[in-house]
C-alpha cells in the first residue's frame, strides 16, 4: 500500500514546533499527508474562544487526512466548538482532541498507521 505519510513532529516546546523536513519550525502548525505549514489564525479569524473553526480543518481534509488530531494548547486554553466536531463526524473523519503534548504523541503514532492531519497550538 502506497500512501503519502504525514510529517512527524520532532519536538514541541512553548512557542515552537519542530517538524521533520521543515527547518526553522513553526509557532502553530497545520500538518497533513504530504506536508506542513504555519497555522495562521488570522486566515480564519480563529481565537482561543470560540476556538478551532471548520475552516481551519478543511485544508487537512483536502490533503487526504482521514483522521484529525486537534491540540487545545499547552494549558488547554484553545476551545473546540461542537460545530467543528460535527463537521468532522459528518464527513466520517475520526477526531481526537487533546492538550498539545499528548496530541503530538498521538499524532506521531497515528502518522505510522493512517492518513492523519493535525492542528497544533504551541502556547497557552
Amino acid at each position: 500500500m502506497n500512501r503519502i505519510q504525514s510529517p512527524k513532529i520532532k519536538k514541541i516546546s512553548w512557542g515552537h514546533i519542530e517538524v521533520e523536513g521543515y527547518p526553522g519550525g513553526f509557532k502553530d502548525a497545520k500538518l497533513f499527508p504530504g506536508g506542513a505549514r504555519e497555522w495562521d489564525w488570522n486566515e480564519t479569524g480563529t481565537r482561543h474562544s470560540p476556538g478551532i473553526q471548520p475552516d481551519d480543518i478543511k485544508e487537512l481534509l483536502e490533503h487526504g487526512a482521514q483522521c484529525v488530531v486537534l491540540s487545545r494548547g499547552m494549558l488547554k486554553q484553545l476551545k473546540v466548538p461542537s460545530e467543528t466536531i460535527e463537521y468532522l463526524k459528518n464527513r466520517g473523519v475520526e477526531v481526537h482532541i487533546l492538550p498539545t503534548k499528548q496530541a503530538v504523541e498521538l499524532y506521531n503514532q497515528l502518522s505510522e498507521e493512517k492518513p492523519v492531519g493535525g492542528l497544533f497550538h504551541s502556547t497557552c
